[in-house]
């Protein structure tokens, strides 16, 4: 911890870096992605602040759109959309996603009541895995399409999409070289960027 402390004072002592920002934001993207400290999206896409609106969840999830039934994910989603603008939304996937593994390999999470609900409520089973890679990567790249899959229900993206205003993207990072790839729909694979 003690780094991170030390690197926090130091950082507010370069003022004139963010003084822009005080303005208010204008990202053009909503990165959706893990909330796994290995996958950092400022790190993976070179963005600075104020360019990227993050929206961070256990296994990456994009909860059921439900009207009347409000979540922090479906309200961080809809401001991106009406209020910022976005014109892309990333869905970010990775290797040796806890989530995704547990899962695959159907772990037992009644330790962990939340995690076990959350996965439970917000995740389809992956329709093909093999429970033995530990980089679960065919299982993620087909969780991430169905976070995409979902994302569509949402009324806010719905109506995007159908004006041509928003673009969306699902990126599968690996963990262990730091490649990204993004899904191709025309191939229907996950290739370079």
């Amino acid at each position: 911890m003690q780094p991170l402390i030390d690197n926090a004072r130091t950082f507010g002592q370069r003022p004139e870096e963010f003084a822009a920002l005080a303005a208010g934001q204008s990202p053009d993207v909503l990165f959706i992605t893990c909330s796994d400290s290995r996958v950092v999206p400022a790190l993976i896409t070179g963005a600075r602040p104020g360019e990227l609106f993050e929206l961070r969840t256990a296994g990456n999830v994009v909860p059921p759109y439900a009207s009347g039934t409000p979540t922090g994910e479906a309200a961080t989603i809809e401001y991106a959309v009406e209020v910022l603008g976005v014109k892309d939304i990333v869905v970010c996937g990775h290797s040796h996603c806890g989530a995704v593994g547990a899962l695959v390999r159907g772990d037992d999470l009644t330790a962990v009541p939340a995690v076990r609900d959350w996965l439970a409520h917000s995740c389809d089973d992956p329709k093909t895995a093999d429970a033995g890679d530990p980089t679960v990567a065919e299982a993620v790249q087909h969780h991430v399409l169905s976070q995409l899959l979902r994302l569509r229900s949402y009324p806010c993206i719905e109506r995007r999409l159908a004006e041509g205003r928003l673009r969306l993207r699902g990126w599968y990072y690996e963990v262990h070289t730091g490649a990204v790839r993004e899904h191709r729909a025309d191939t229907d694979t996950f290739q370079s960027l």
